[in-house]
């Protein structure tokens, strides 16, 4: 080895040496080609869009009412490609109203593109289209475009803006921001950071959303039939439905389905558009598939082969942060975290990135530090695109495994042992129901490079010996398997093992023995029916962070006298016979979830004291004996950013200082039918931002959106869903 890694260092000085020679420089950042999206044109015909009356309505009152700003206001339309932005600018920009309010107006296609000389030439261009510019300098432009809006009240359109440099949108605004009062600019963009960088109020972001699905189908009918045509075809209308089901209310996706079966009346060709992946569909330049890949293409180096990961995940499936770092660190997608970061932080800024260029949908913050989300249906199919070749997931008998293929998924029990497994394989998830014990013993003993390896919900009564040989092996899930028994000693040989879950293994009566030998756990997730929890086992855990006990019904006390050294993350669920929890370990917390444990002292034993706590994220569910919440809980209403509450049948009360969280962001209740109000001062609670309430009668008819006696109290809240 020590002469490979001195071979190797040679071929490396002497690249070196050939690029200082050459005089080839350091570039870093990626510079590969990319999808481009073509110039947009301020033209539309307001009789093709289908939907967005609405929204119109809602960004002419932004812009036309003026809020006297003394800067420059501006308002950001954001959303995925293909969900019709540029459109909805466009009937805004043509609008009388916009006509009668604005002495100017300018429409401008950034895209790529916001070099400051560039842009100011596209703005005067838009202004004076029969002059050149191109061969002026830039203090010539700058000079000309102020002369030119000095004094005027203006409209400025910027199209496909992608820039995330916030000291070149200042330079353009300070050229630009010579108008009168009232003067706008109107800004579409798939990136949530490039809004933010450019808004000047929080509320004028405006988020578009999806089409429904009659406003879907309607714009389909549009495009595939001529008119009063679709009235022959009831049987291609129904076919239809389901293929505006497959376009996810996206706009771009309806106009590429519709458009491709326009005077096309066979019915075999309309199921095939409907069974088909769109991919395999004809795609022209300006379809969805290429217009979602520029988003792609767009994805820094370091974040693309986590979104061709998604493509594992079956549609409409919730991810979170706890599934994404755990495969992410094990595959290595993750860099190290810097100074005062864990894991988990790298990967939620990974994944906010995602979310603020609207890859991700649904997405709930968690108190910072856990995410929940789902990707839309184009989206994952854009995933499954590029994760061609490297990402696979076997539906079939008939399906053909890669030879290159690193990350395998099976659907179904019977298609283990169809295939030859390459020797290069570094994820597999099993299905669900997995017994096949020879194919299990083939991958274990061949596939030498494993990092993931997911049996959960499989039916193995025993796992193989030579399991211990997976030296490279990170991430171990047998979870929900309620057929194992016993681990072979050999597990507590995967020193490199970072995640270990074997929750809901209701027949393993004894933990591993030697488990403290796993020194890289990051995250353990357990079920033992041992009366305790050794001691010296988890002192010895030095990188540990996240642990949960399930179903440990023999437990009656935890951590008394153990020292947790880096644990952030504590959940214990279903461990019924569990009275104390030394509270020296909460103090040291970020997340804490009890669920089921119904003879914990919930007072921790500290009555009314309230300690500082760094809590962020807390979880109570199923818990009898919760009346009003615990004192201790006070001690973190400086950094507390979500609480849920669930199925909790004798909660009474939310105390009064729940209101001086700081953080709080989301608050869940669901199924406490004894709680009849939110503390008196709850609209003090102004940096709420989620709230939702289901299934506690009294507490939703009182503050039933706009028709409760106390929704004022909460009306402030930005999202709130009530469900009787």
């Amino acid at each position: 080895m020590a002469h490979q890694i001195k071979d190797i260092k040679e071929r490396l000085n002497k690249v070196a040496a050939d690029g200082h020679m050459f005089g080839l420089q350091m570039i870093h950042i990626d510079t590969r080609a990319v999808h481009v999206r073509e110039m947009t044109h301020s033209h539309v015909n307001p009789s093709n869009i289908v939907g967005r009356e609405h929204d119109k309505r809602n960004i002419i009152k932004l812009l036309v009412e003026d809020g006297h700003d003394q800067c420059l206001s501006v308002i950001p339309i954001v959303g995925m490609g293909g969900l019709g932005k540029t459109t909805l600018a466009k009937l805004v920009f043509n609008d009388a109203n916009i006509d009668q309010c604005f002495t100017l107006k300018m429409w401008v296609c950034v895209s790529n593109d916001f070099e400051l000389r560039n842009v100011l030439i596209k703005i005067l261009n838009s202004l004076l289209p029969n002059e050149k510019f191109k061969n002026y300098e830039i203090e010539q432009l700058q000079n000309r475009l102020r002369n030119m809006l000095q004094r005027q009240k203006f409209l400025l359109v910027l199209d496909d803006v992608w820039n995330e440099n916030s000291a070149k949108w200042n330079e353009l605004k300070e050229i630009i921001d010579v108008g009168a009062e009232g003067s706008k600019i109107l800004v579409t963009t798939r990136s949530r950071s490039t809004a933010a960088i450019m808004h000047t109020k929080p509320f004028n972001s405006y988020p578009l959303e999806r089409l429904s699905d009659d406003e879907s189908f309607s714009l389909f009918v549009k495009l595939a039939f001529e008119e009063g045509e679709d009235k022959k075809y009831p049987q291609l209308l129904e076919i239809g439905k389901e293929i505006v089901k497959k376009c996810g209310g996206i706009p771009l996706a309806v106009k590429t389905l519709g458009s491709s079966l326009f005077s096309r009346v066979d019915r075999i060709e309309w199921e095939s558009i409907r069974d088909n992946e769109i991919w395999n569909l004809p795609q022209n330049k300006n379809d969805i598939l290429p217009a979602l890949e520029i988003s792609y293409d767009r994805l820094p180096s370091y974040l693309k082969p986590c979104f061709a990961s998604f493509s594992l995940f079956q549609k409409d499936h919730t991810m979170s942060t706890s599934l994404c770092v755990t495969m992410w660190q094990a595959l290595g997608f993750l860099p190290p975290p810097k100074e005062k970061e864990i894991v988990v932080d790298v990967a939620n800024r990974f994944l906010h990135d995602m979310f603020s260029r609207s890859f991700l949908i649904d997405f709930i913050d968690f108190g910072g530090r856990y995410y929940e989300f789902k990707l839309h249906d184009l989206v994952r199919d854009v995933a499954i695109y590029v994760a061609l070749g490297e990402f696979q997931t076997i539906y079939s008998t008939s399906s053909k495994i890669d030879e290159h293929v690193q990350h395998l998924r099976f659907m179904e029990n019977n298609l283990l042992g169809q295939a030859l497994i390459p020797t290069s394989l570094k994820t597999i998830l099993f299905p669900s129901d997995a017994t096949n014990e020879v194919f299990l013993n083939t991958v274990v003993s061949r596939c030498k490079y494993l990092r993931f390896l997911d049996l959960s919900y499989s039916e193995y009564e025993s796992l193989p010996q030579y399991i211990g040989k997976l030296k490279h092996l990170r991430y171990l899930s047998v979870a929900h398997n309620e057929k194992l028994k016993v681990f072979p000693t050999s597990i507590c040989e995967l020193q490199n093992l970072e995640t270990f879950d074997f929750v809901w293994c209701t027949k393993l009566q004894e933990l591993p023995k030697g488990l403290r030998k796993l020194i890289s756990l990051r995250d353990l997730s357990i079920t033992t029916g041992q009366t305790y929890f050794p001691k010296n086992t988890i002192e010895n855990m030095m990188s540990l962070e996240e642990l949960s006990f399930t179903s440990c019904e023999n437990f009656e006390s935890l951590f008394e006298g153990v020292q947790l050294h880096r644990l952030k993350s504590l959940e214990i669920d279903h461990c019924g016979n569990l009275k104390s929890l030394s509270f020296h370990v909460v103090t040291k917390l970020e997340y804490l979830g009890i669920i089921n444990c119904r003879k914990l002292d919930m007072s921790m034993g500290l009555g009314n004291k309230i300690p500082d706590l760094c809590l962020n994220s807390v979880t109570f569910a199923t818990l009898s004996q919760l009346v009003t919440l615990p004192r201790w809980l006070q001690g973190c209403m400086n950094t507390l950013h979500s609480l849920r509450i669930y199925n909790c049948k004798n909660l009474e009360e939310l105390p009064e200082w729940l209101s001086t969280g700081i953080c709080l962001k989301l608050l869940e209740i669901n199924n406490c039918p004894k709680l009849l109000s939110f503390p008196d001062s709850m609209h003090h609670l102004t940096t709420i931002e989620h709230l939702k309430v289901e299934d506690c009668p009294e507490l939703s008819k009182r503050y039933m959106p706009g028709v409760g006696q106390d929704w004022q109290k909460i009306s402030h809240i930005k999202k709130v869903v009530i469900k009787s």
